[in-house]
């Protein structure tokens, strides 16, 4: 995996915060960590994690490591975590909303530890943030959450004093992938193109983004077409008079908040070569651990999706 995401990679950084609500713990021994935001104490051993970042609080918990709070980006309902990770808790979080997060009820959890490595990477979020407690967000060039599965994993490792065992996680899943790619040759070098519609339209996923990193790590590349097109944040628009536009060898899609059959019967989608060719993989409804899994791309979930999409792309490459 590293090898795969290396060009993506500048450095490896971690950052906390020095505001305080509530008992930050012994910052005197603690680590000096840098990132974007610049050089700050992290505590050590900290005991009251609050996870607000995209995949961060599955990747404190794959640290043995149970957050007191965490967001639920993909929205799983419950400890706010996928069906591989649930296990994982003796005691549900406190659930925290995901782009505005409720600032009172984090500081209510008195906090000694905010994980939020990625997110937006906005000055003003991490701000208030670490007026809470030290703060680990967004490495620099992880704006706009893409920040990558091993920056995360290294940043939260490192937060919580887990290096070795964070080291270990990422050694064990580029071991999945590898296994993956070894029993499907046919992955090697194909051009991908992964896209979503939404009640606004069409968009694809840009290179850095947690869906492509996936399928990058299963040996595909990005398609060119997609690496041309303008991105905002993690997606690029793409409109329905250009949909060609995400033709490649494989063109992954699924809906967000709209019925499957928005997917399937778009007759735009339809014309697409990839799919015109039977070349394509819808994550409907009954997939949707599968969706979720690939969607969020945490430490645990990727290990989860490594083992359920390789058969799903088979197939649509036949």
């Amino acid at each position: 995996m590293r090898r795969i995401l290396a060009p993506l990679i500048a450095s490896v950084l971690v950052l906390a915060g020095c505001g305080g609500g509530g008992d930050t713990g012994d910052t005197t021994s603690g680590i000096s960590v840098d990132t974007k935001f610049g050089s700050v104490e992290v505590p050590k051993d900290p005991q009251k994690v609050v996870a607000l970042g995209w995949g961060d609080a599955e990747t404190a918990l794959a640290l043995d490591v149970q957050p007191v709070g965490a967001s639920d980006w993909v929205e799983f309902g419950g400890k706010g975590v996928g069906p591989w990770a649930e296990d994982l808790y003796d005691q549900a979080p406190e659930i925290i909303a995901t782009m505005e997060p409720d600032y009172e009820k984090i500081a209510a959890l008195e906090p000694d530890l905010i994980l939020d490595t990625k997110s937006s990477g906005e000055q003003e979020r991490y701000d208030r943030l670490s007026e809470i407690a030290p703060t680990v967000g967004a490495p620099e060039g992880g704006d706009n959450y893409l920040t990558t599965m091993d920056q995360q994993v290294d940043l939260v490792s490192q937060s919580l004093g887990k290096e070795d065992e964070g080291q270990e996680l990422l050694a064990d899943l580029d071991k999945e992938f590898g296994a993956a790619r070894e029993a499907h040759p046919e992955f090697d070098g194909k051009s991908v193109s992964v896209a979503a519609k939404t009640s606004e339209g069409w968009g694809a996923y840009v290179e850095g983004s947690e869906r492509v990193q996936f399928m990058e790590n299963l040996g595909f590349k990005q398609s060119e077409k997609v690496a041309a097109l303008k991105p905002s944040g993690f997606t690029a628009t793409v409109s329905e008079e250009k949909l060609d536009d995400l033709d490649a060898d494989l063109l992954v899609a699924f809906p967000i908040y709209i019925p499957d059959s928005e997917v399937t019967d778009d007759p735009g989608f339809k014309r697409i070569p990839a799919v015109e060719d039977g070349h394509s993989l819808v994550l409907t409804e009954d997939l949707n651990d599968v969706r979720q899994a690939f969607a969020l791309n945490s430490v645990l979930s990727a290990s989860y999706a490594a083992e359920k999409m390789p058969e799903l792309v088979a197939d649509a490459l036949k």
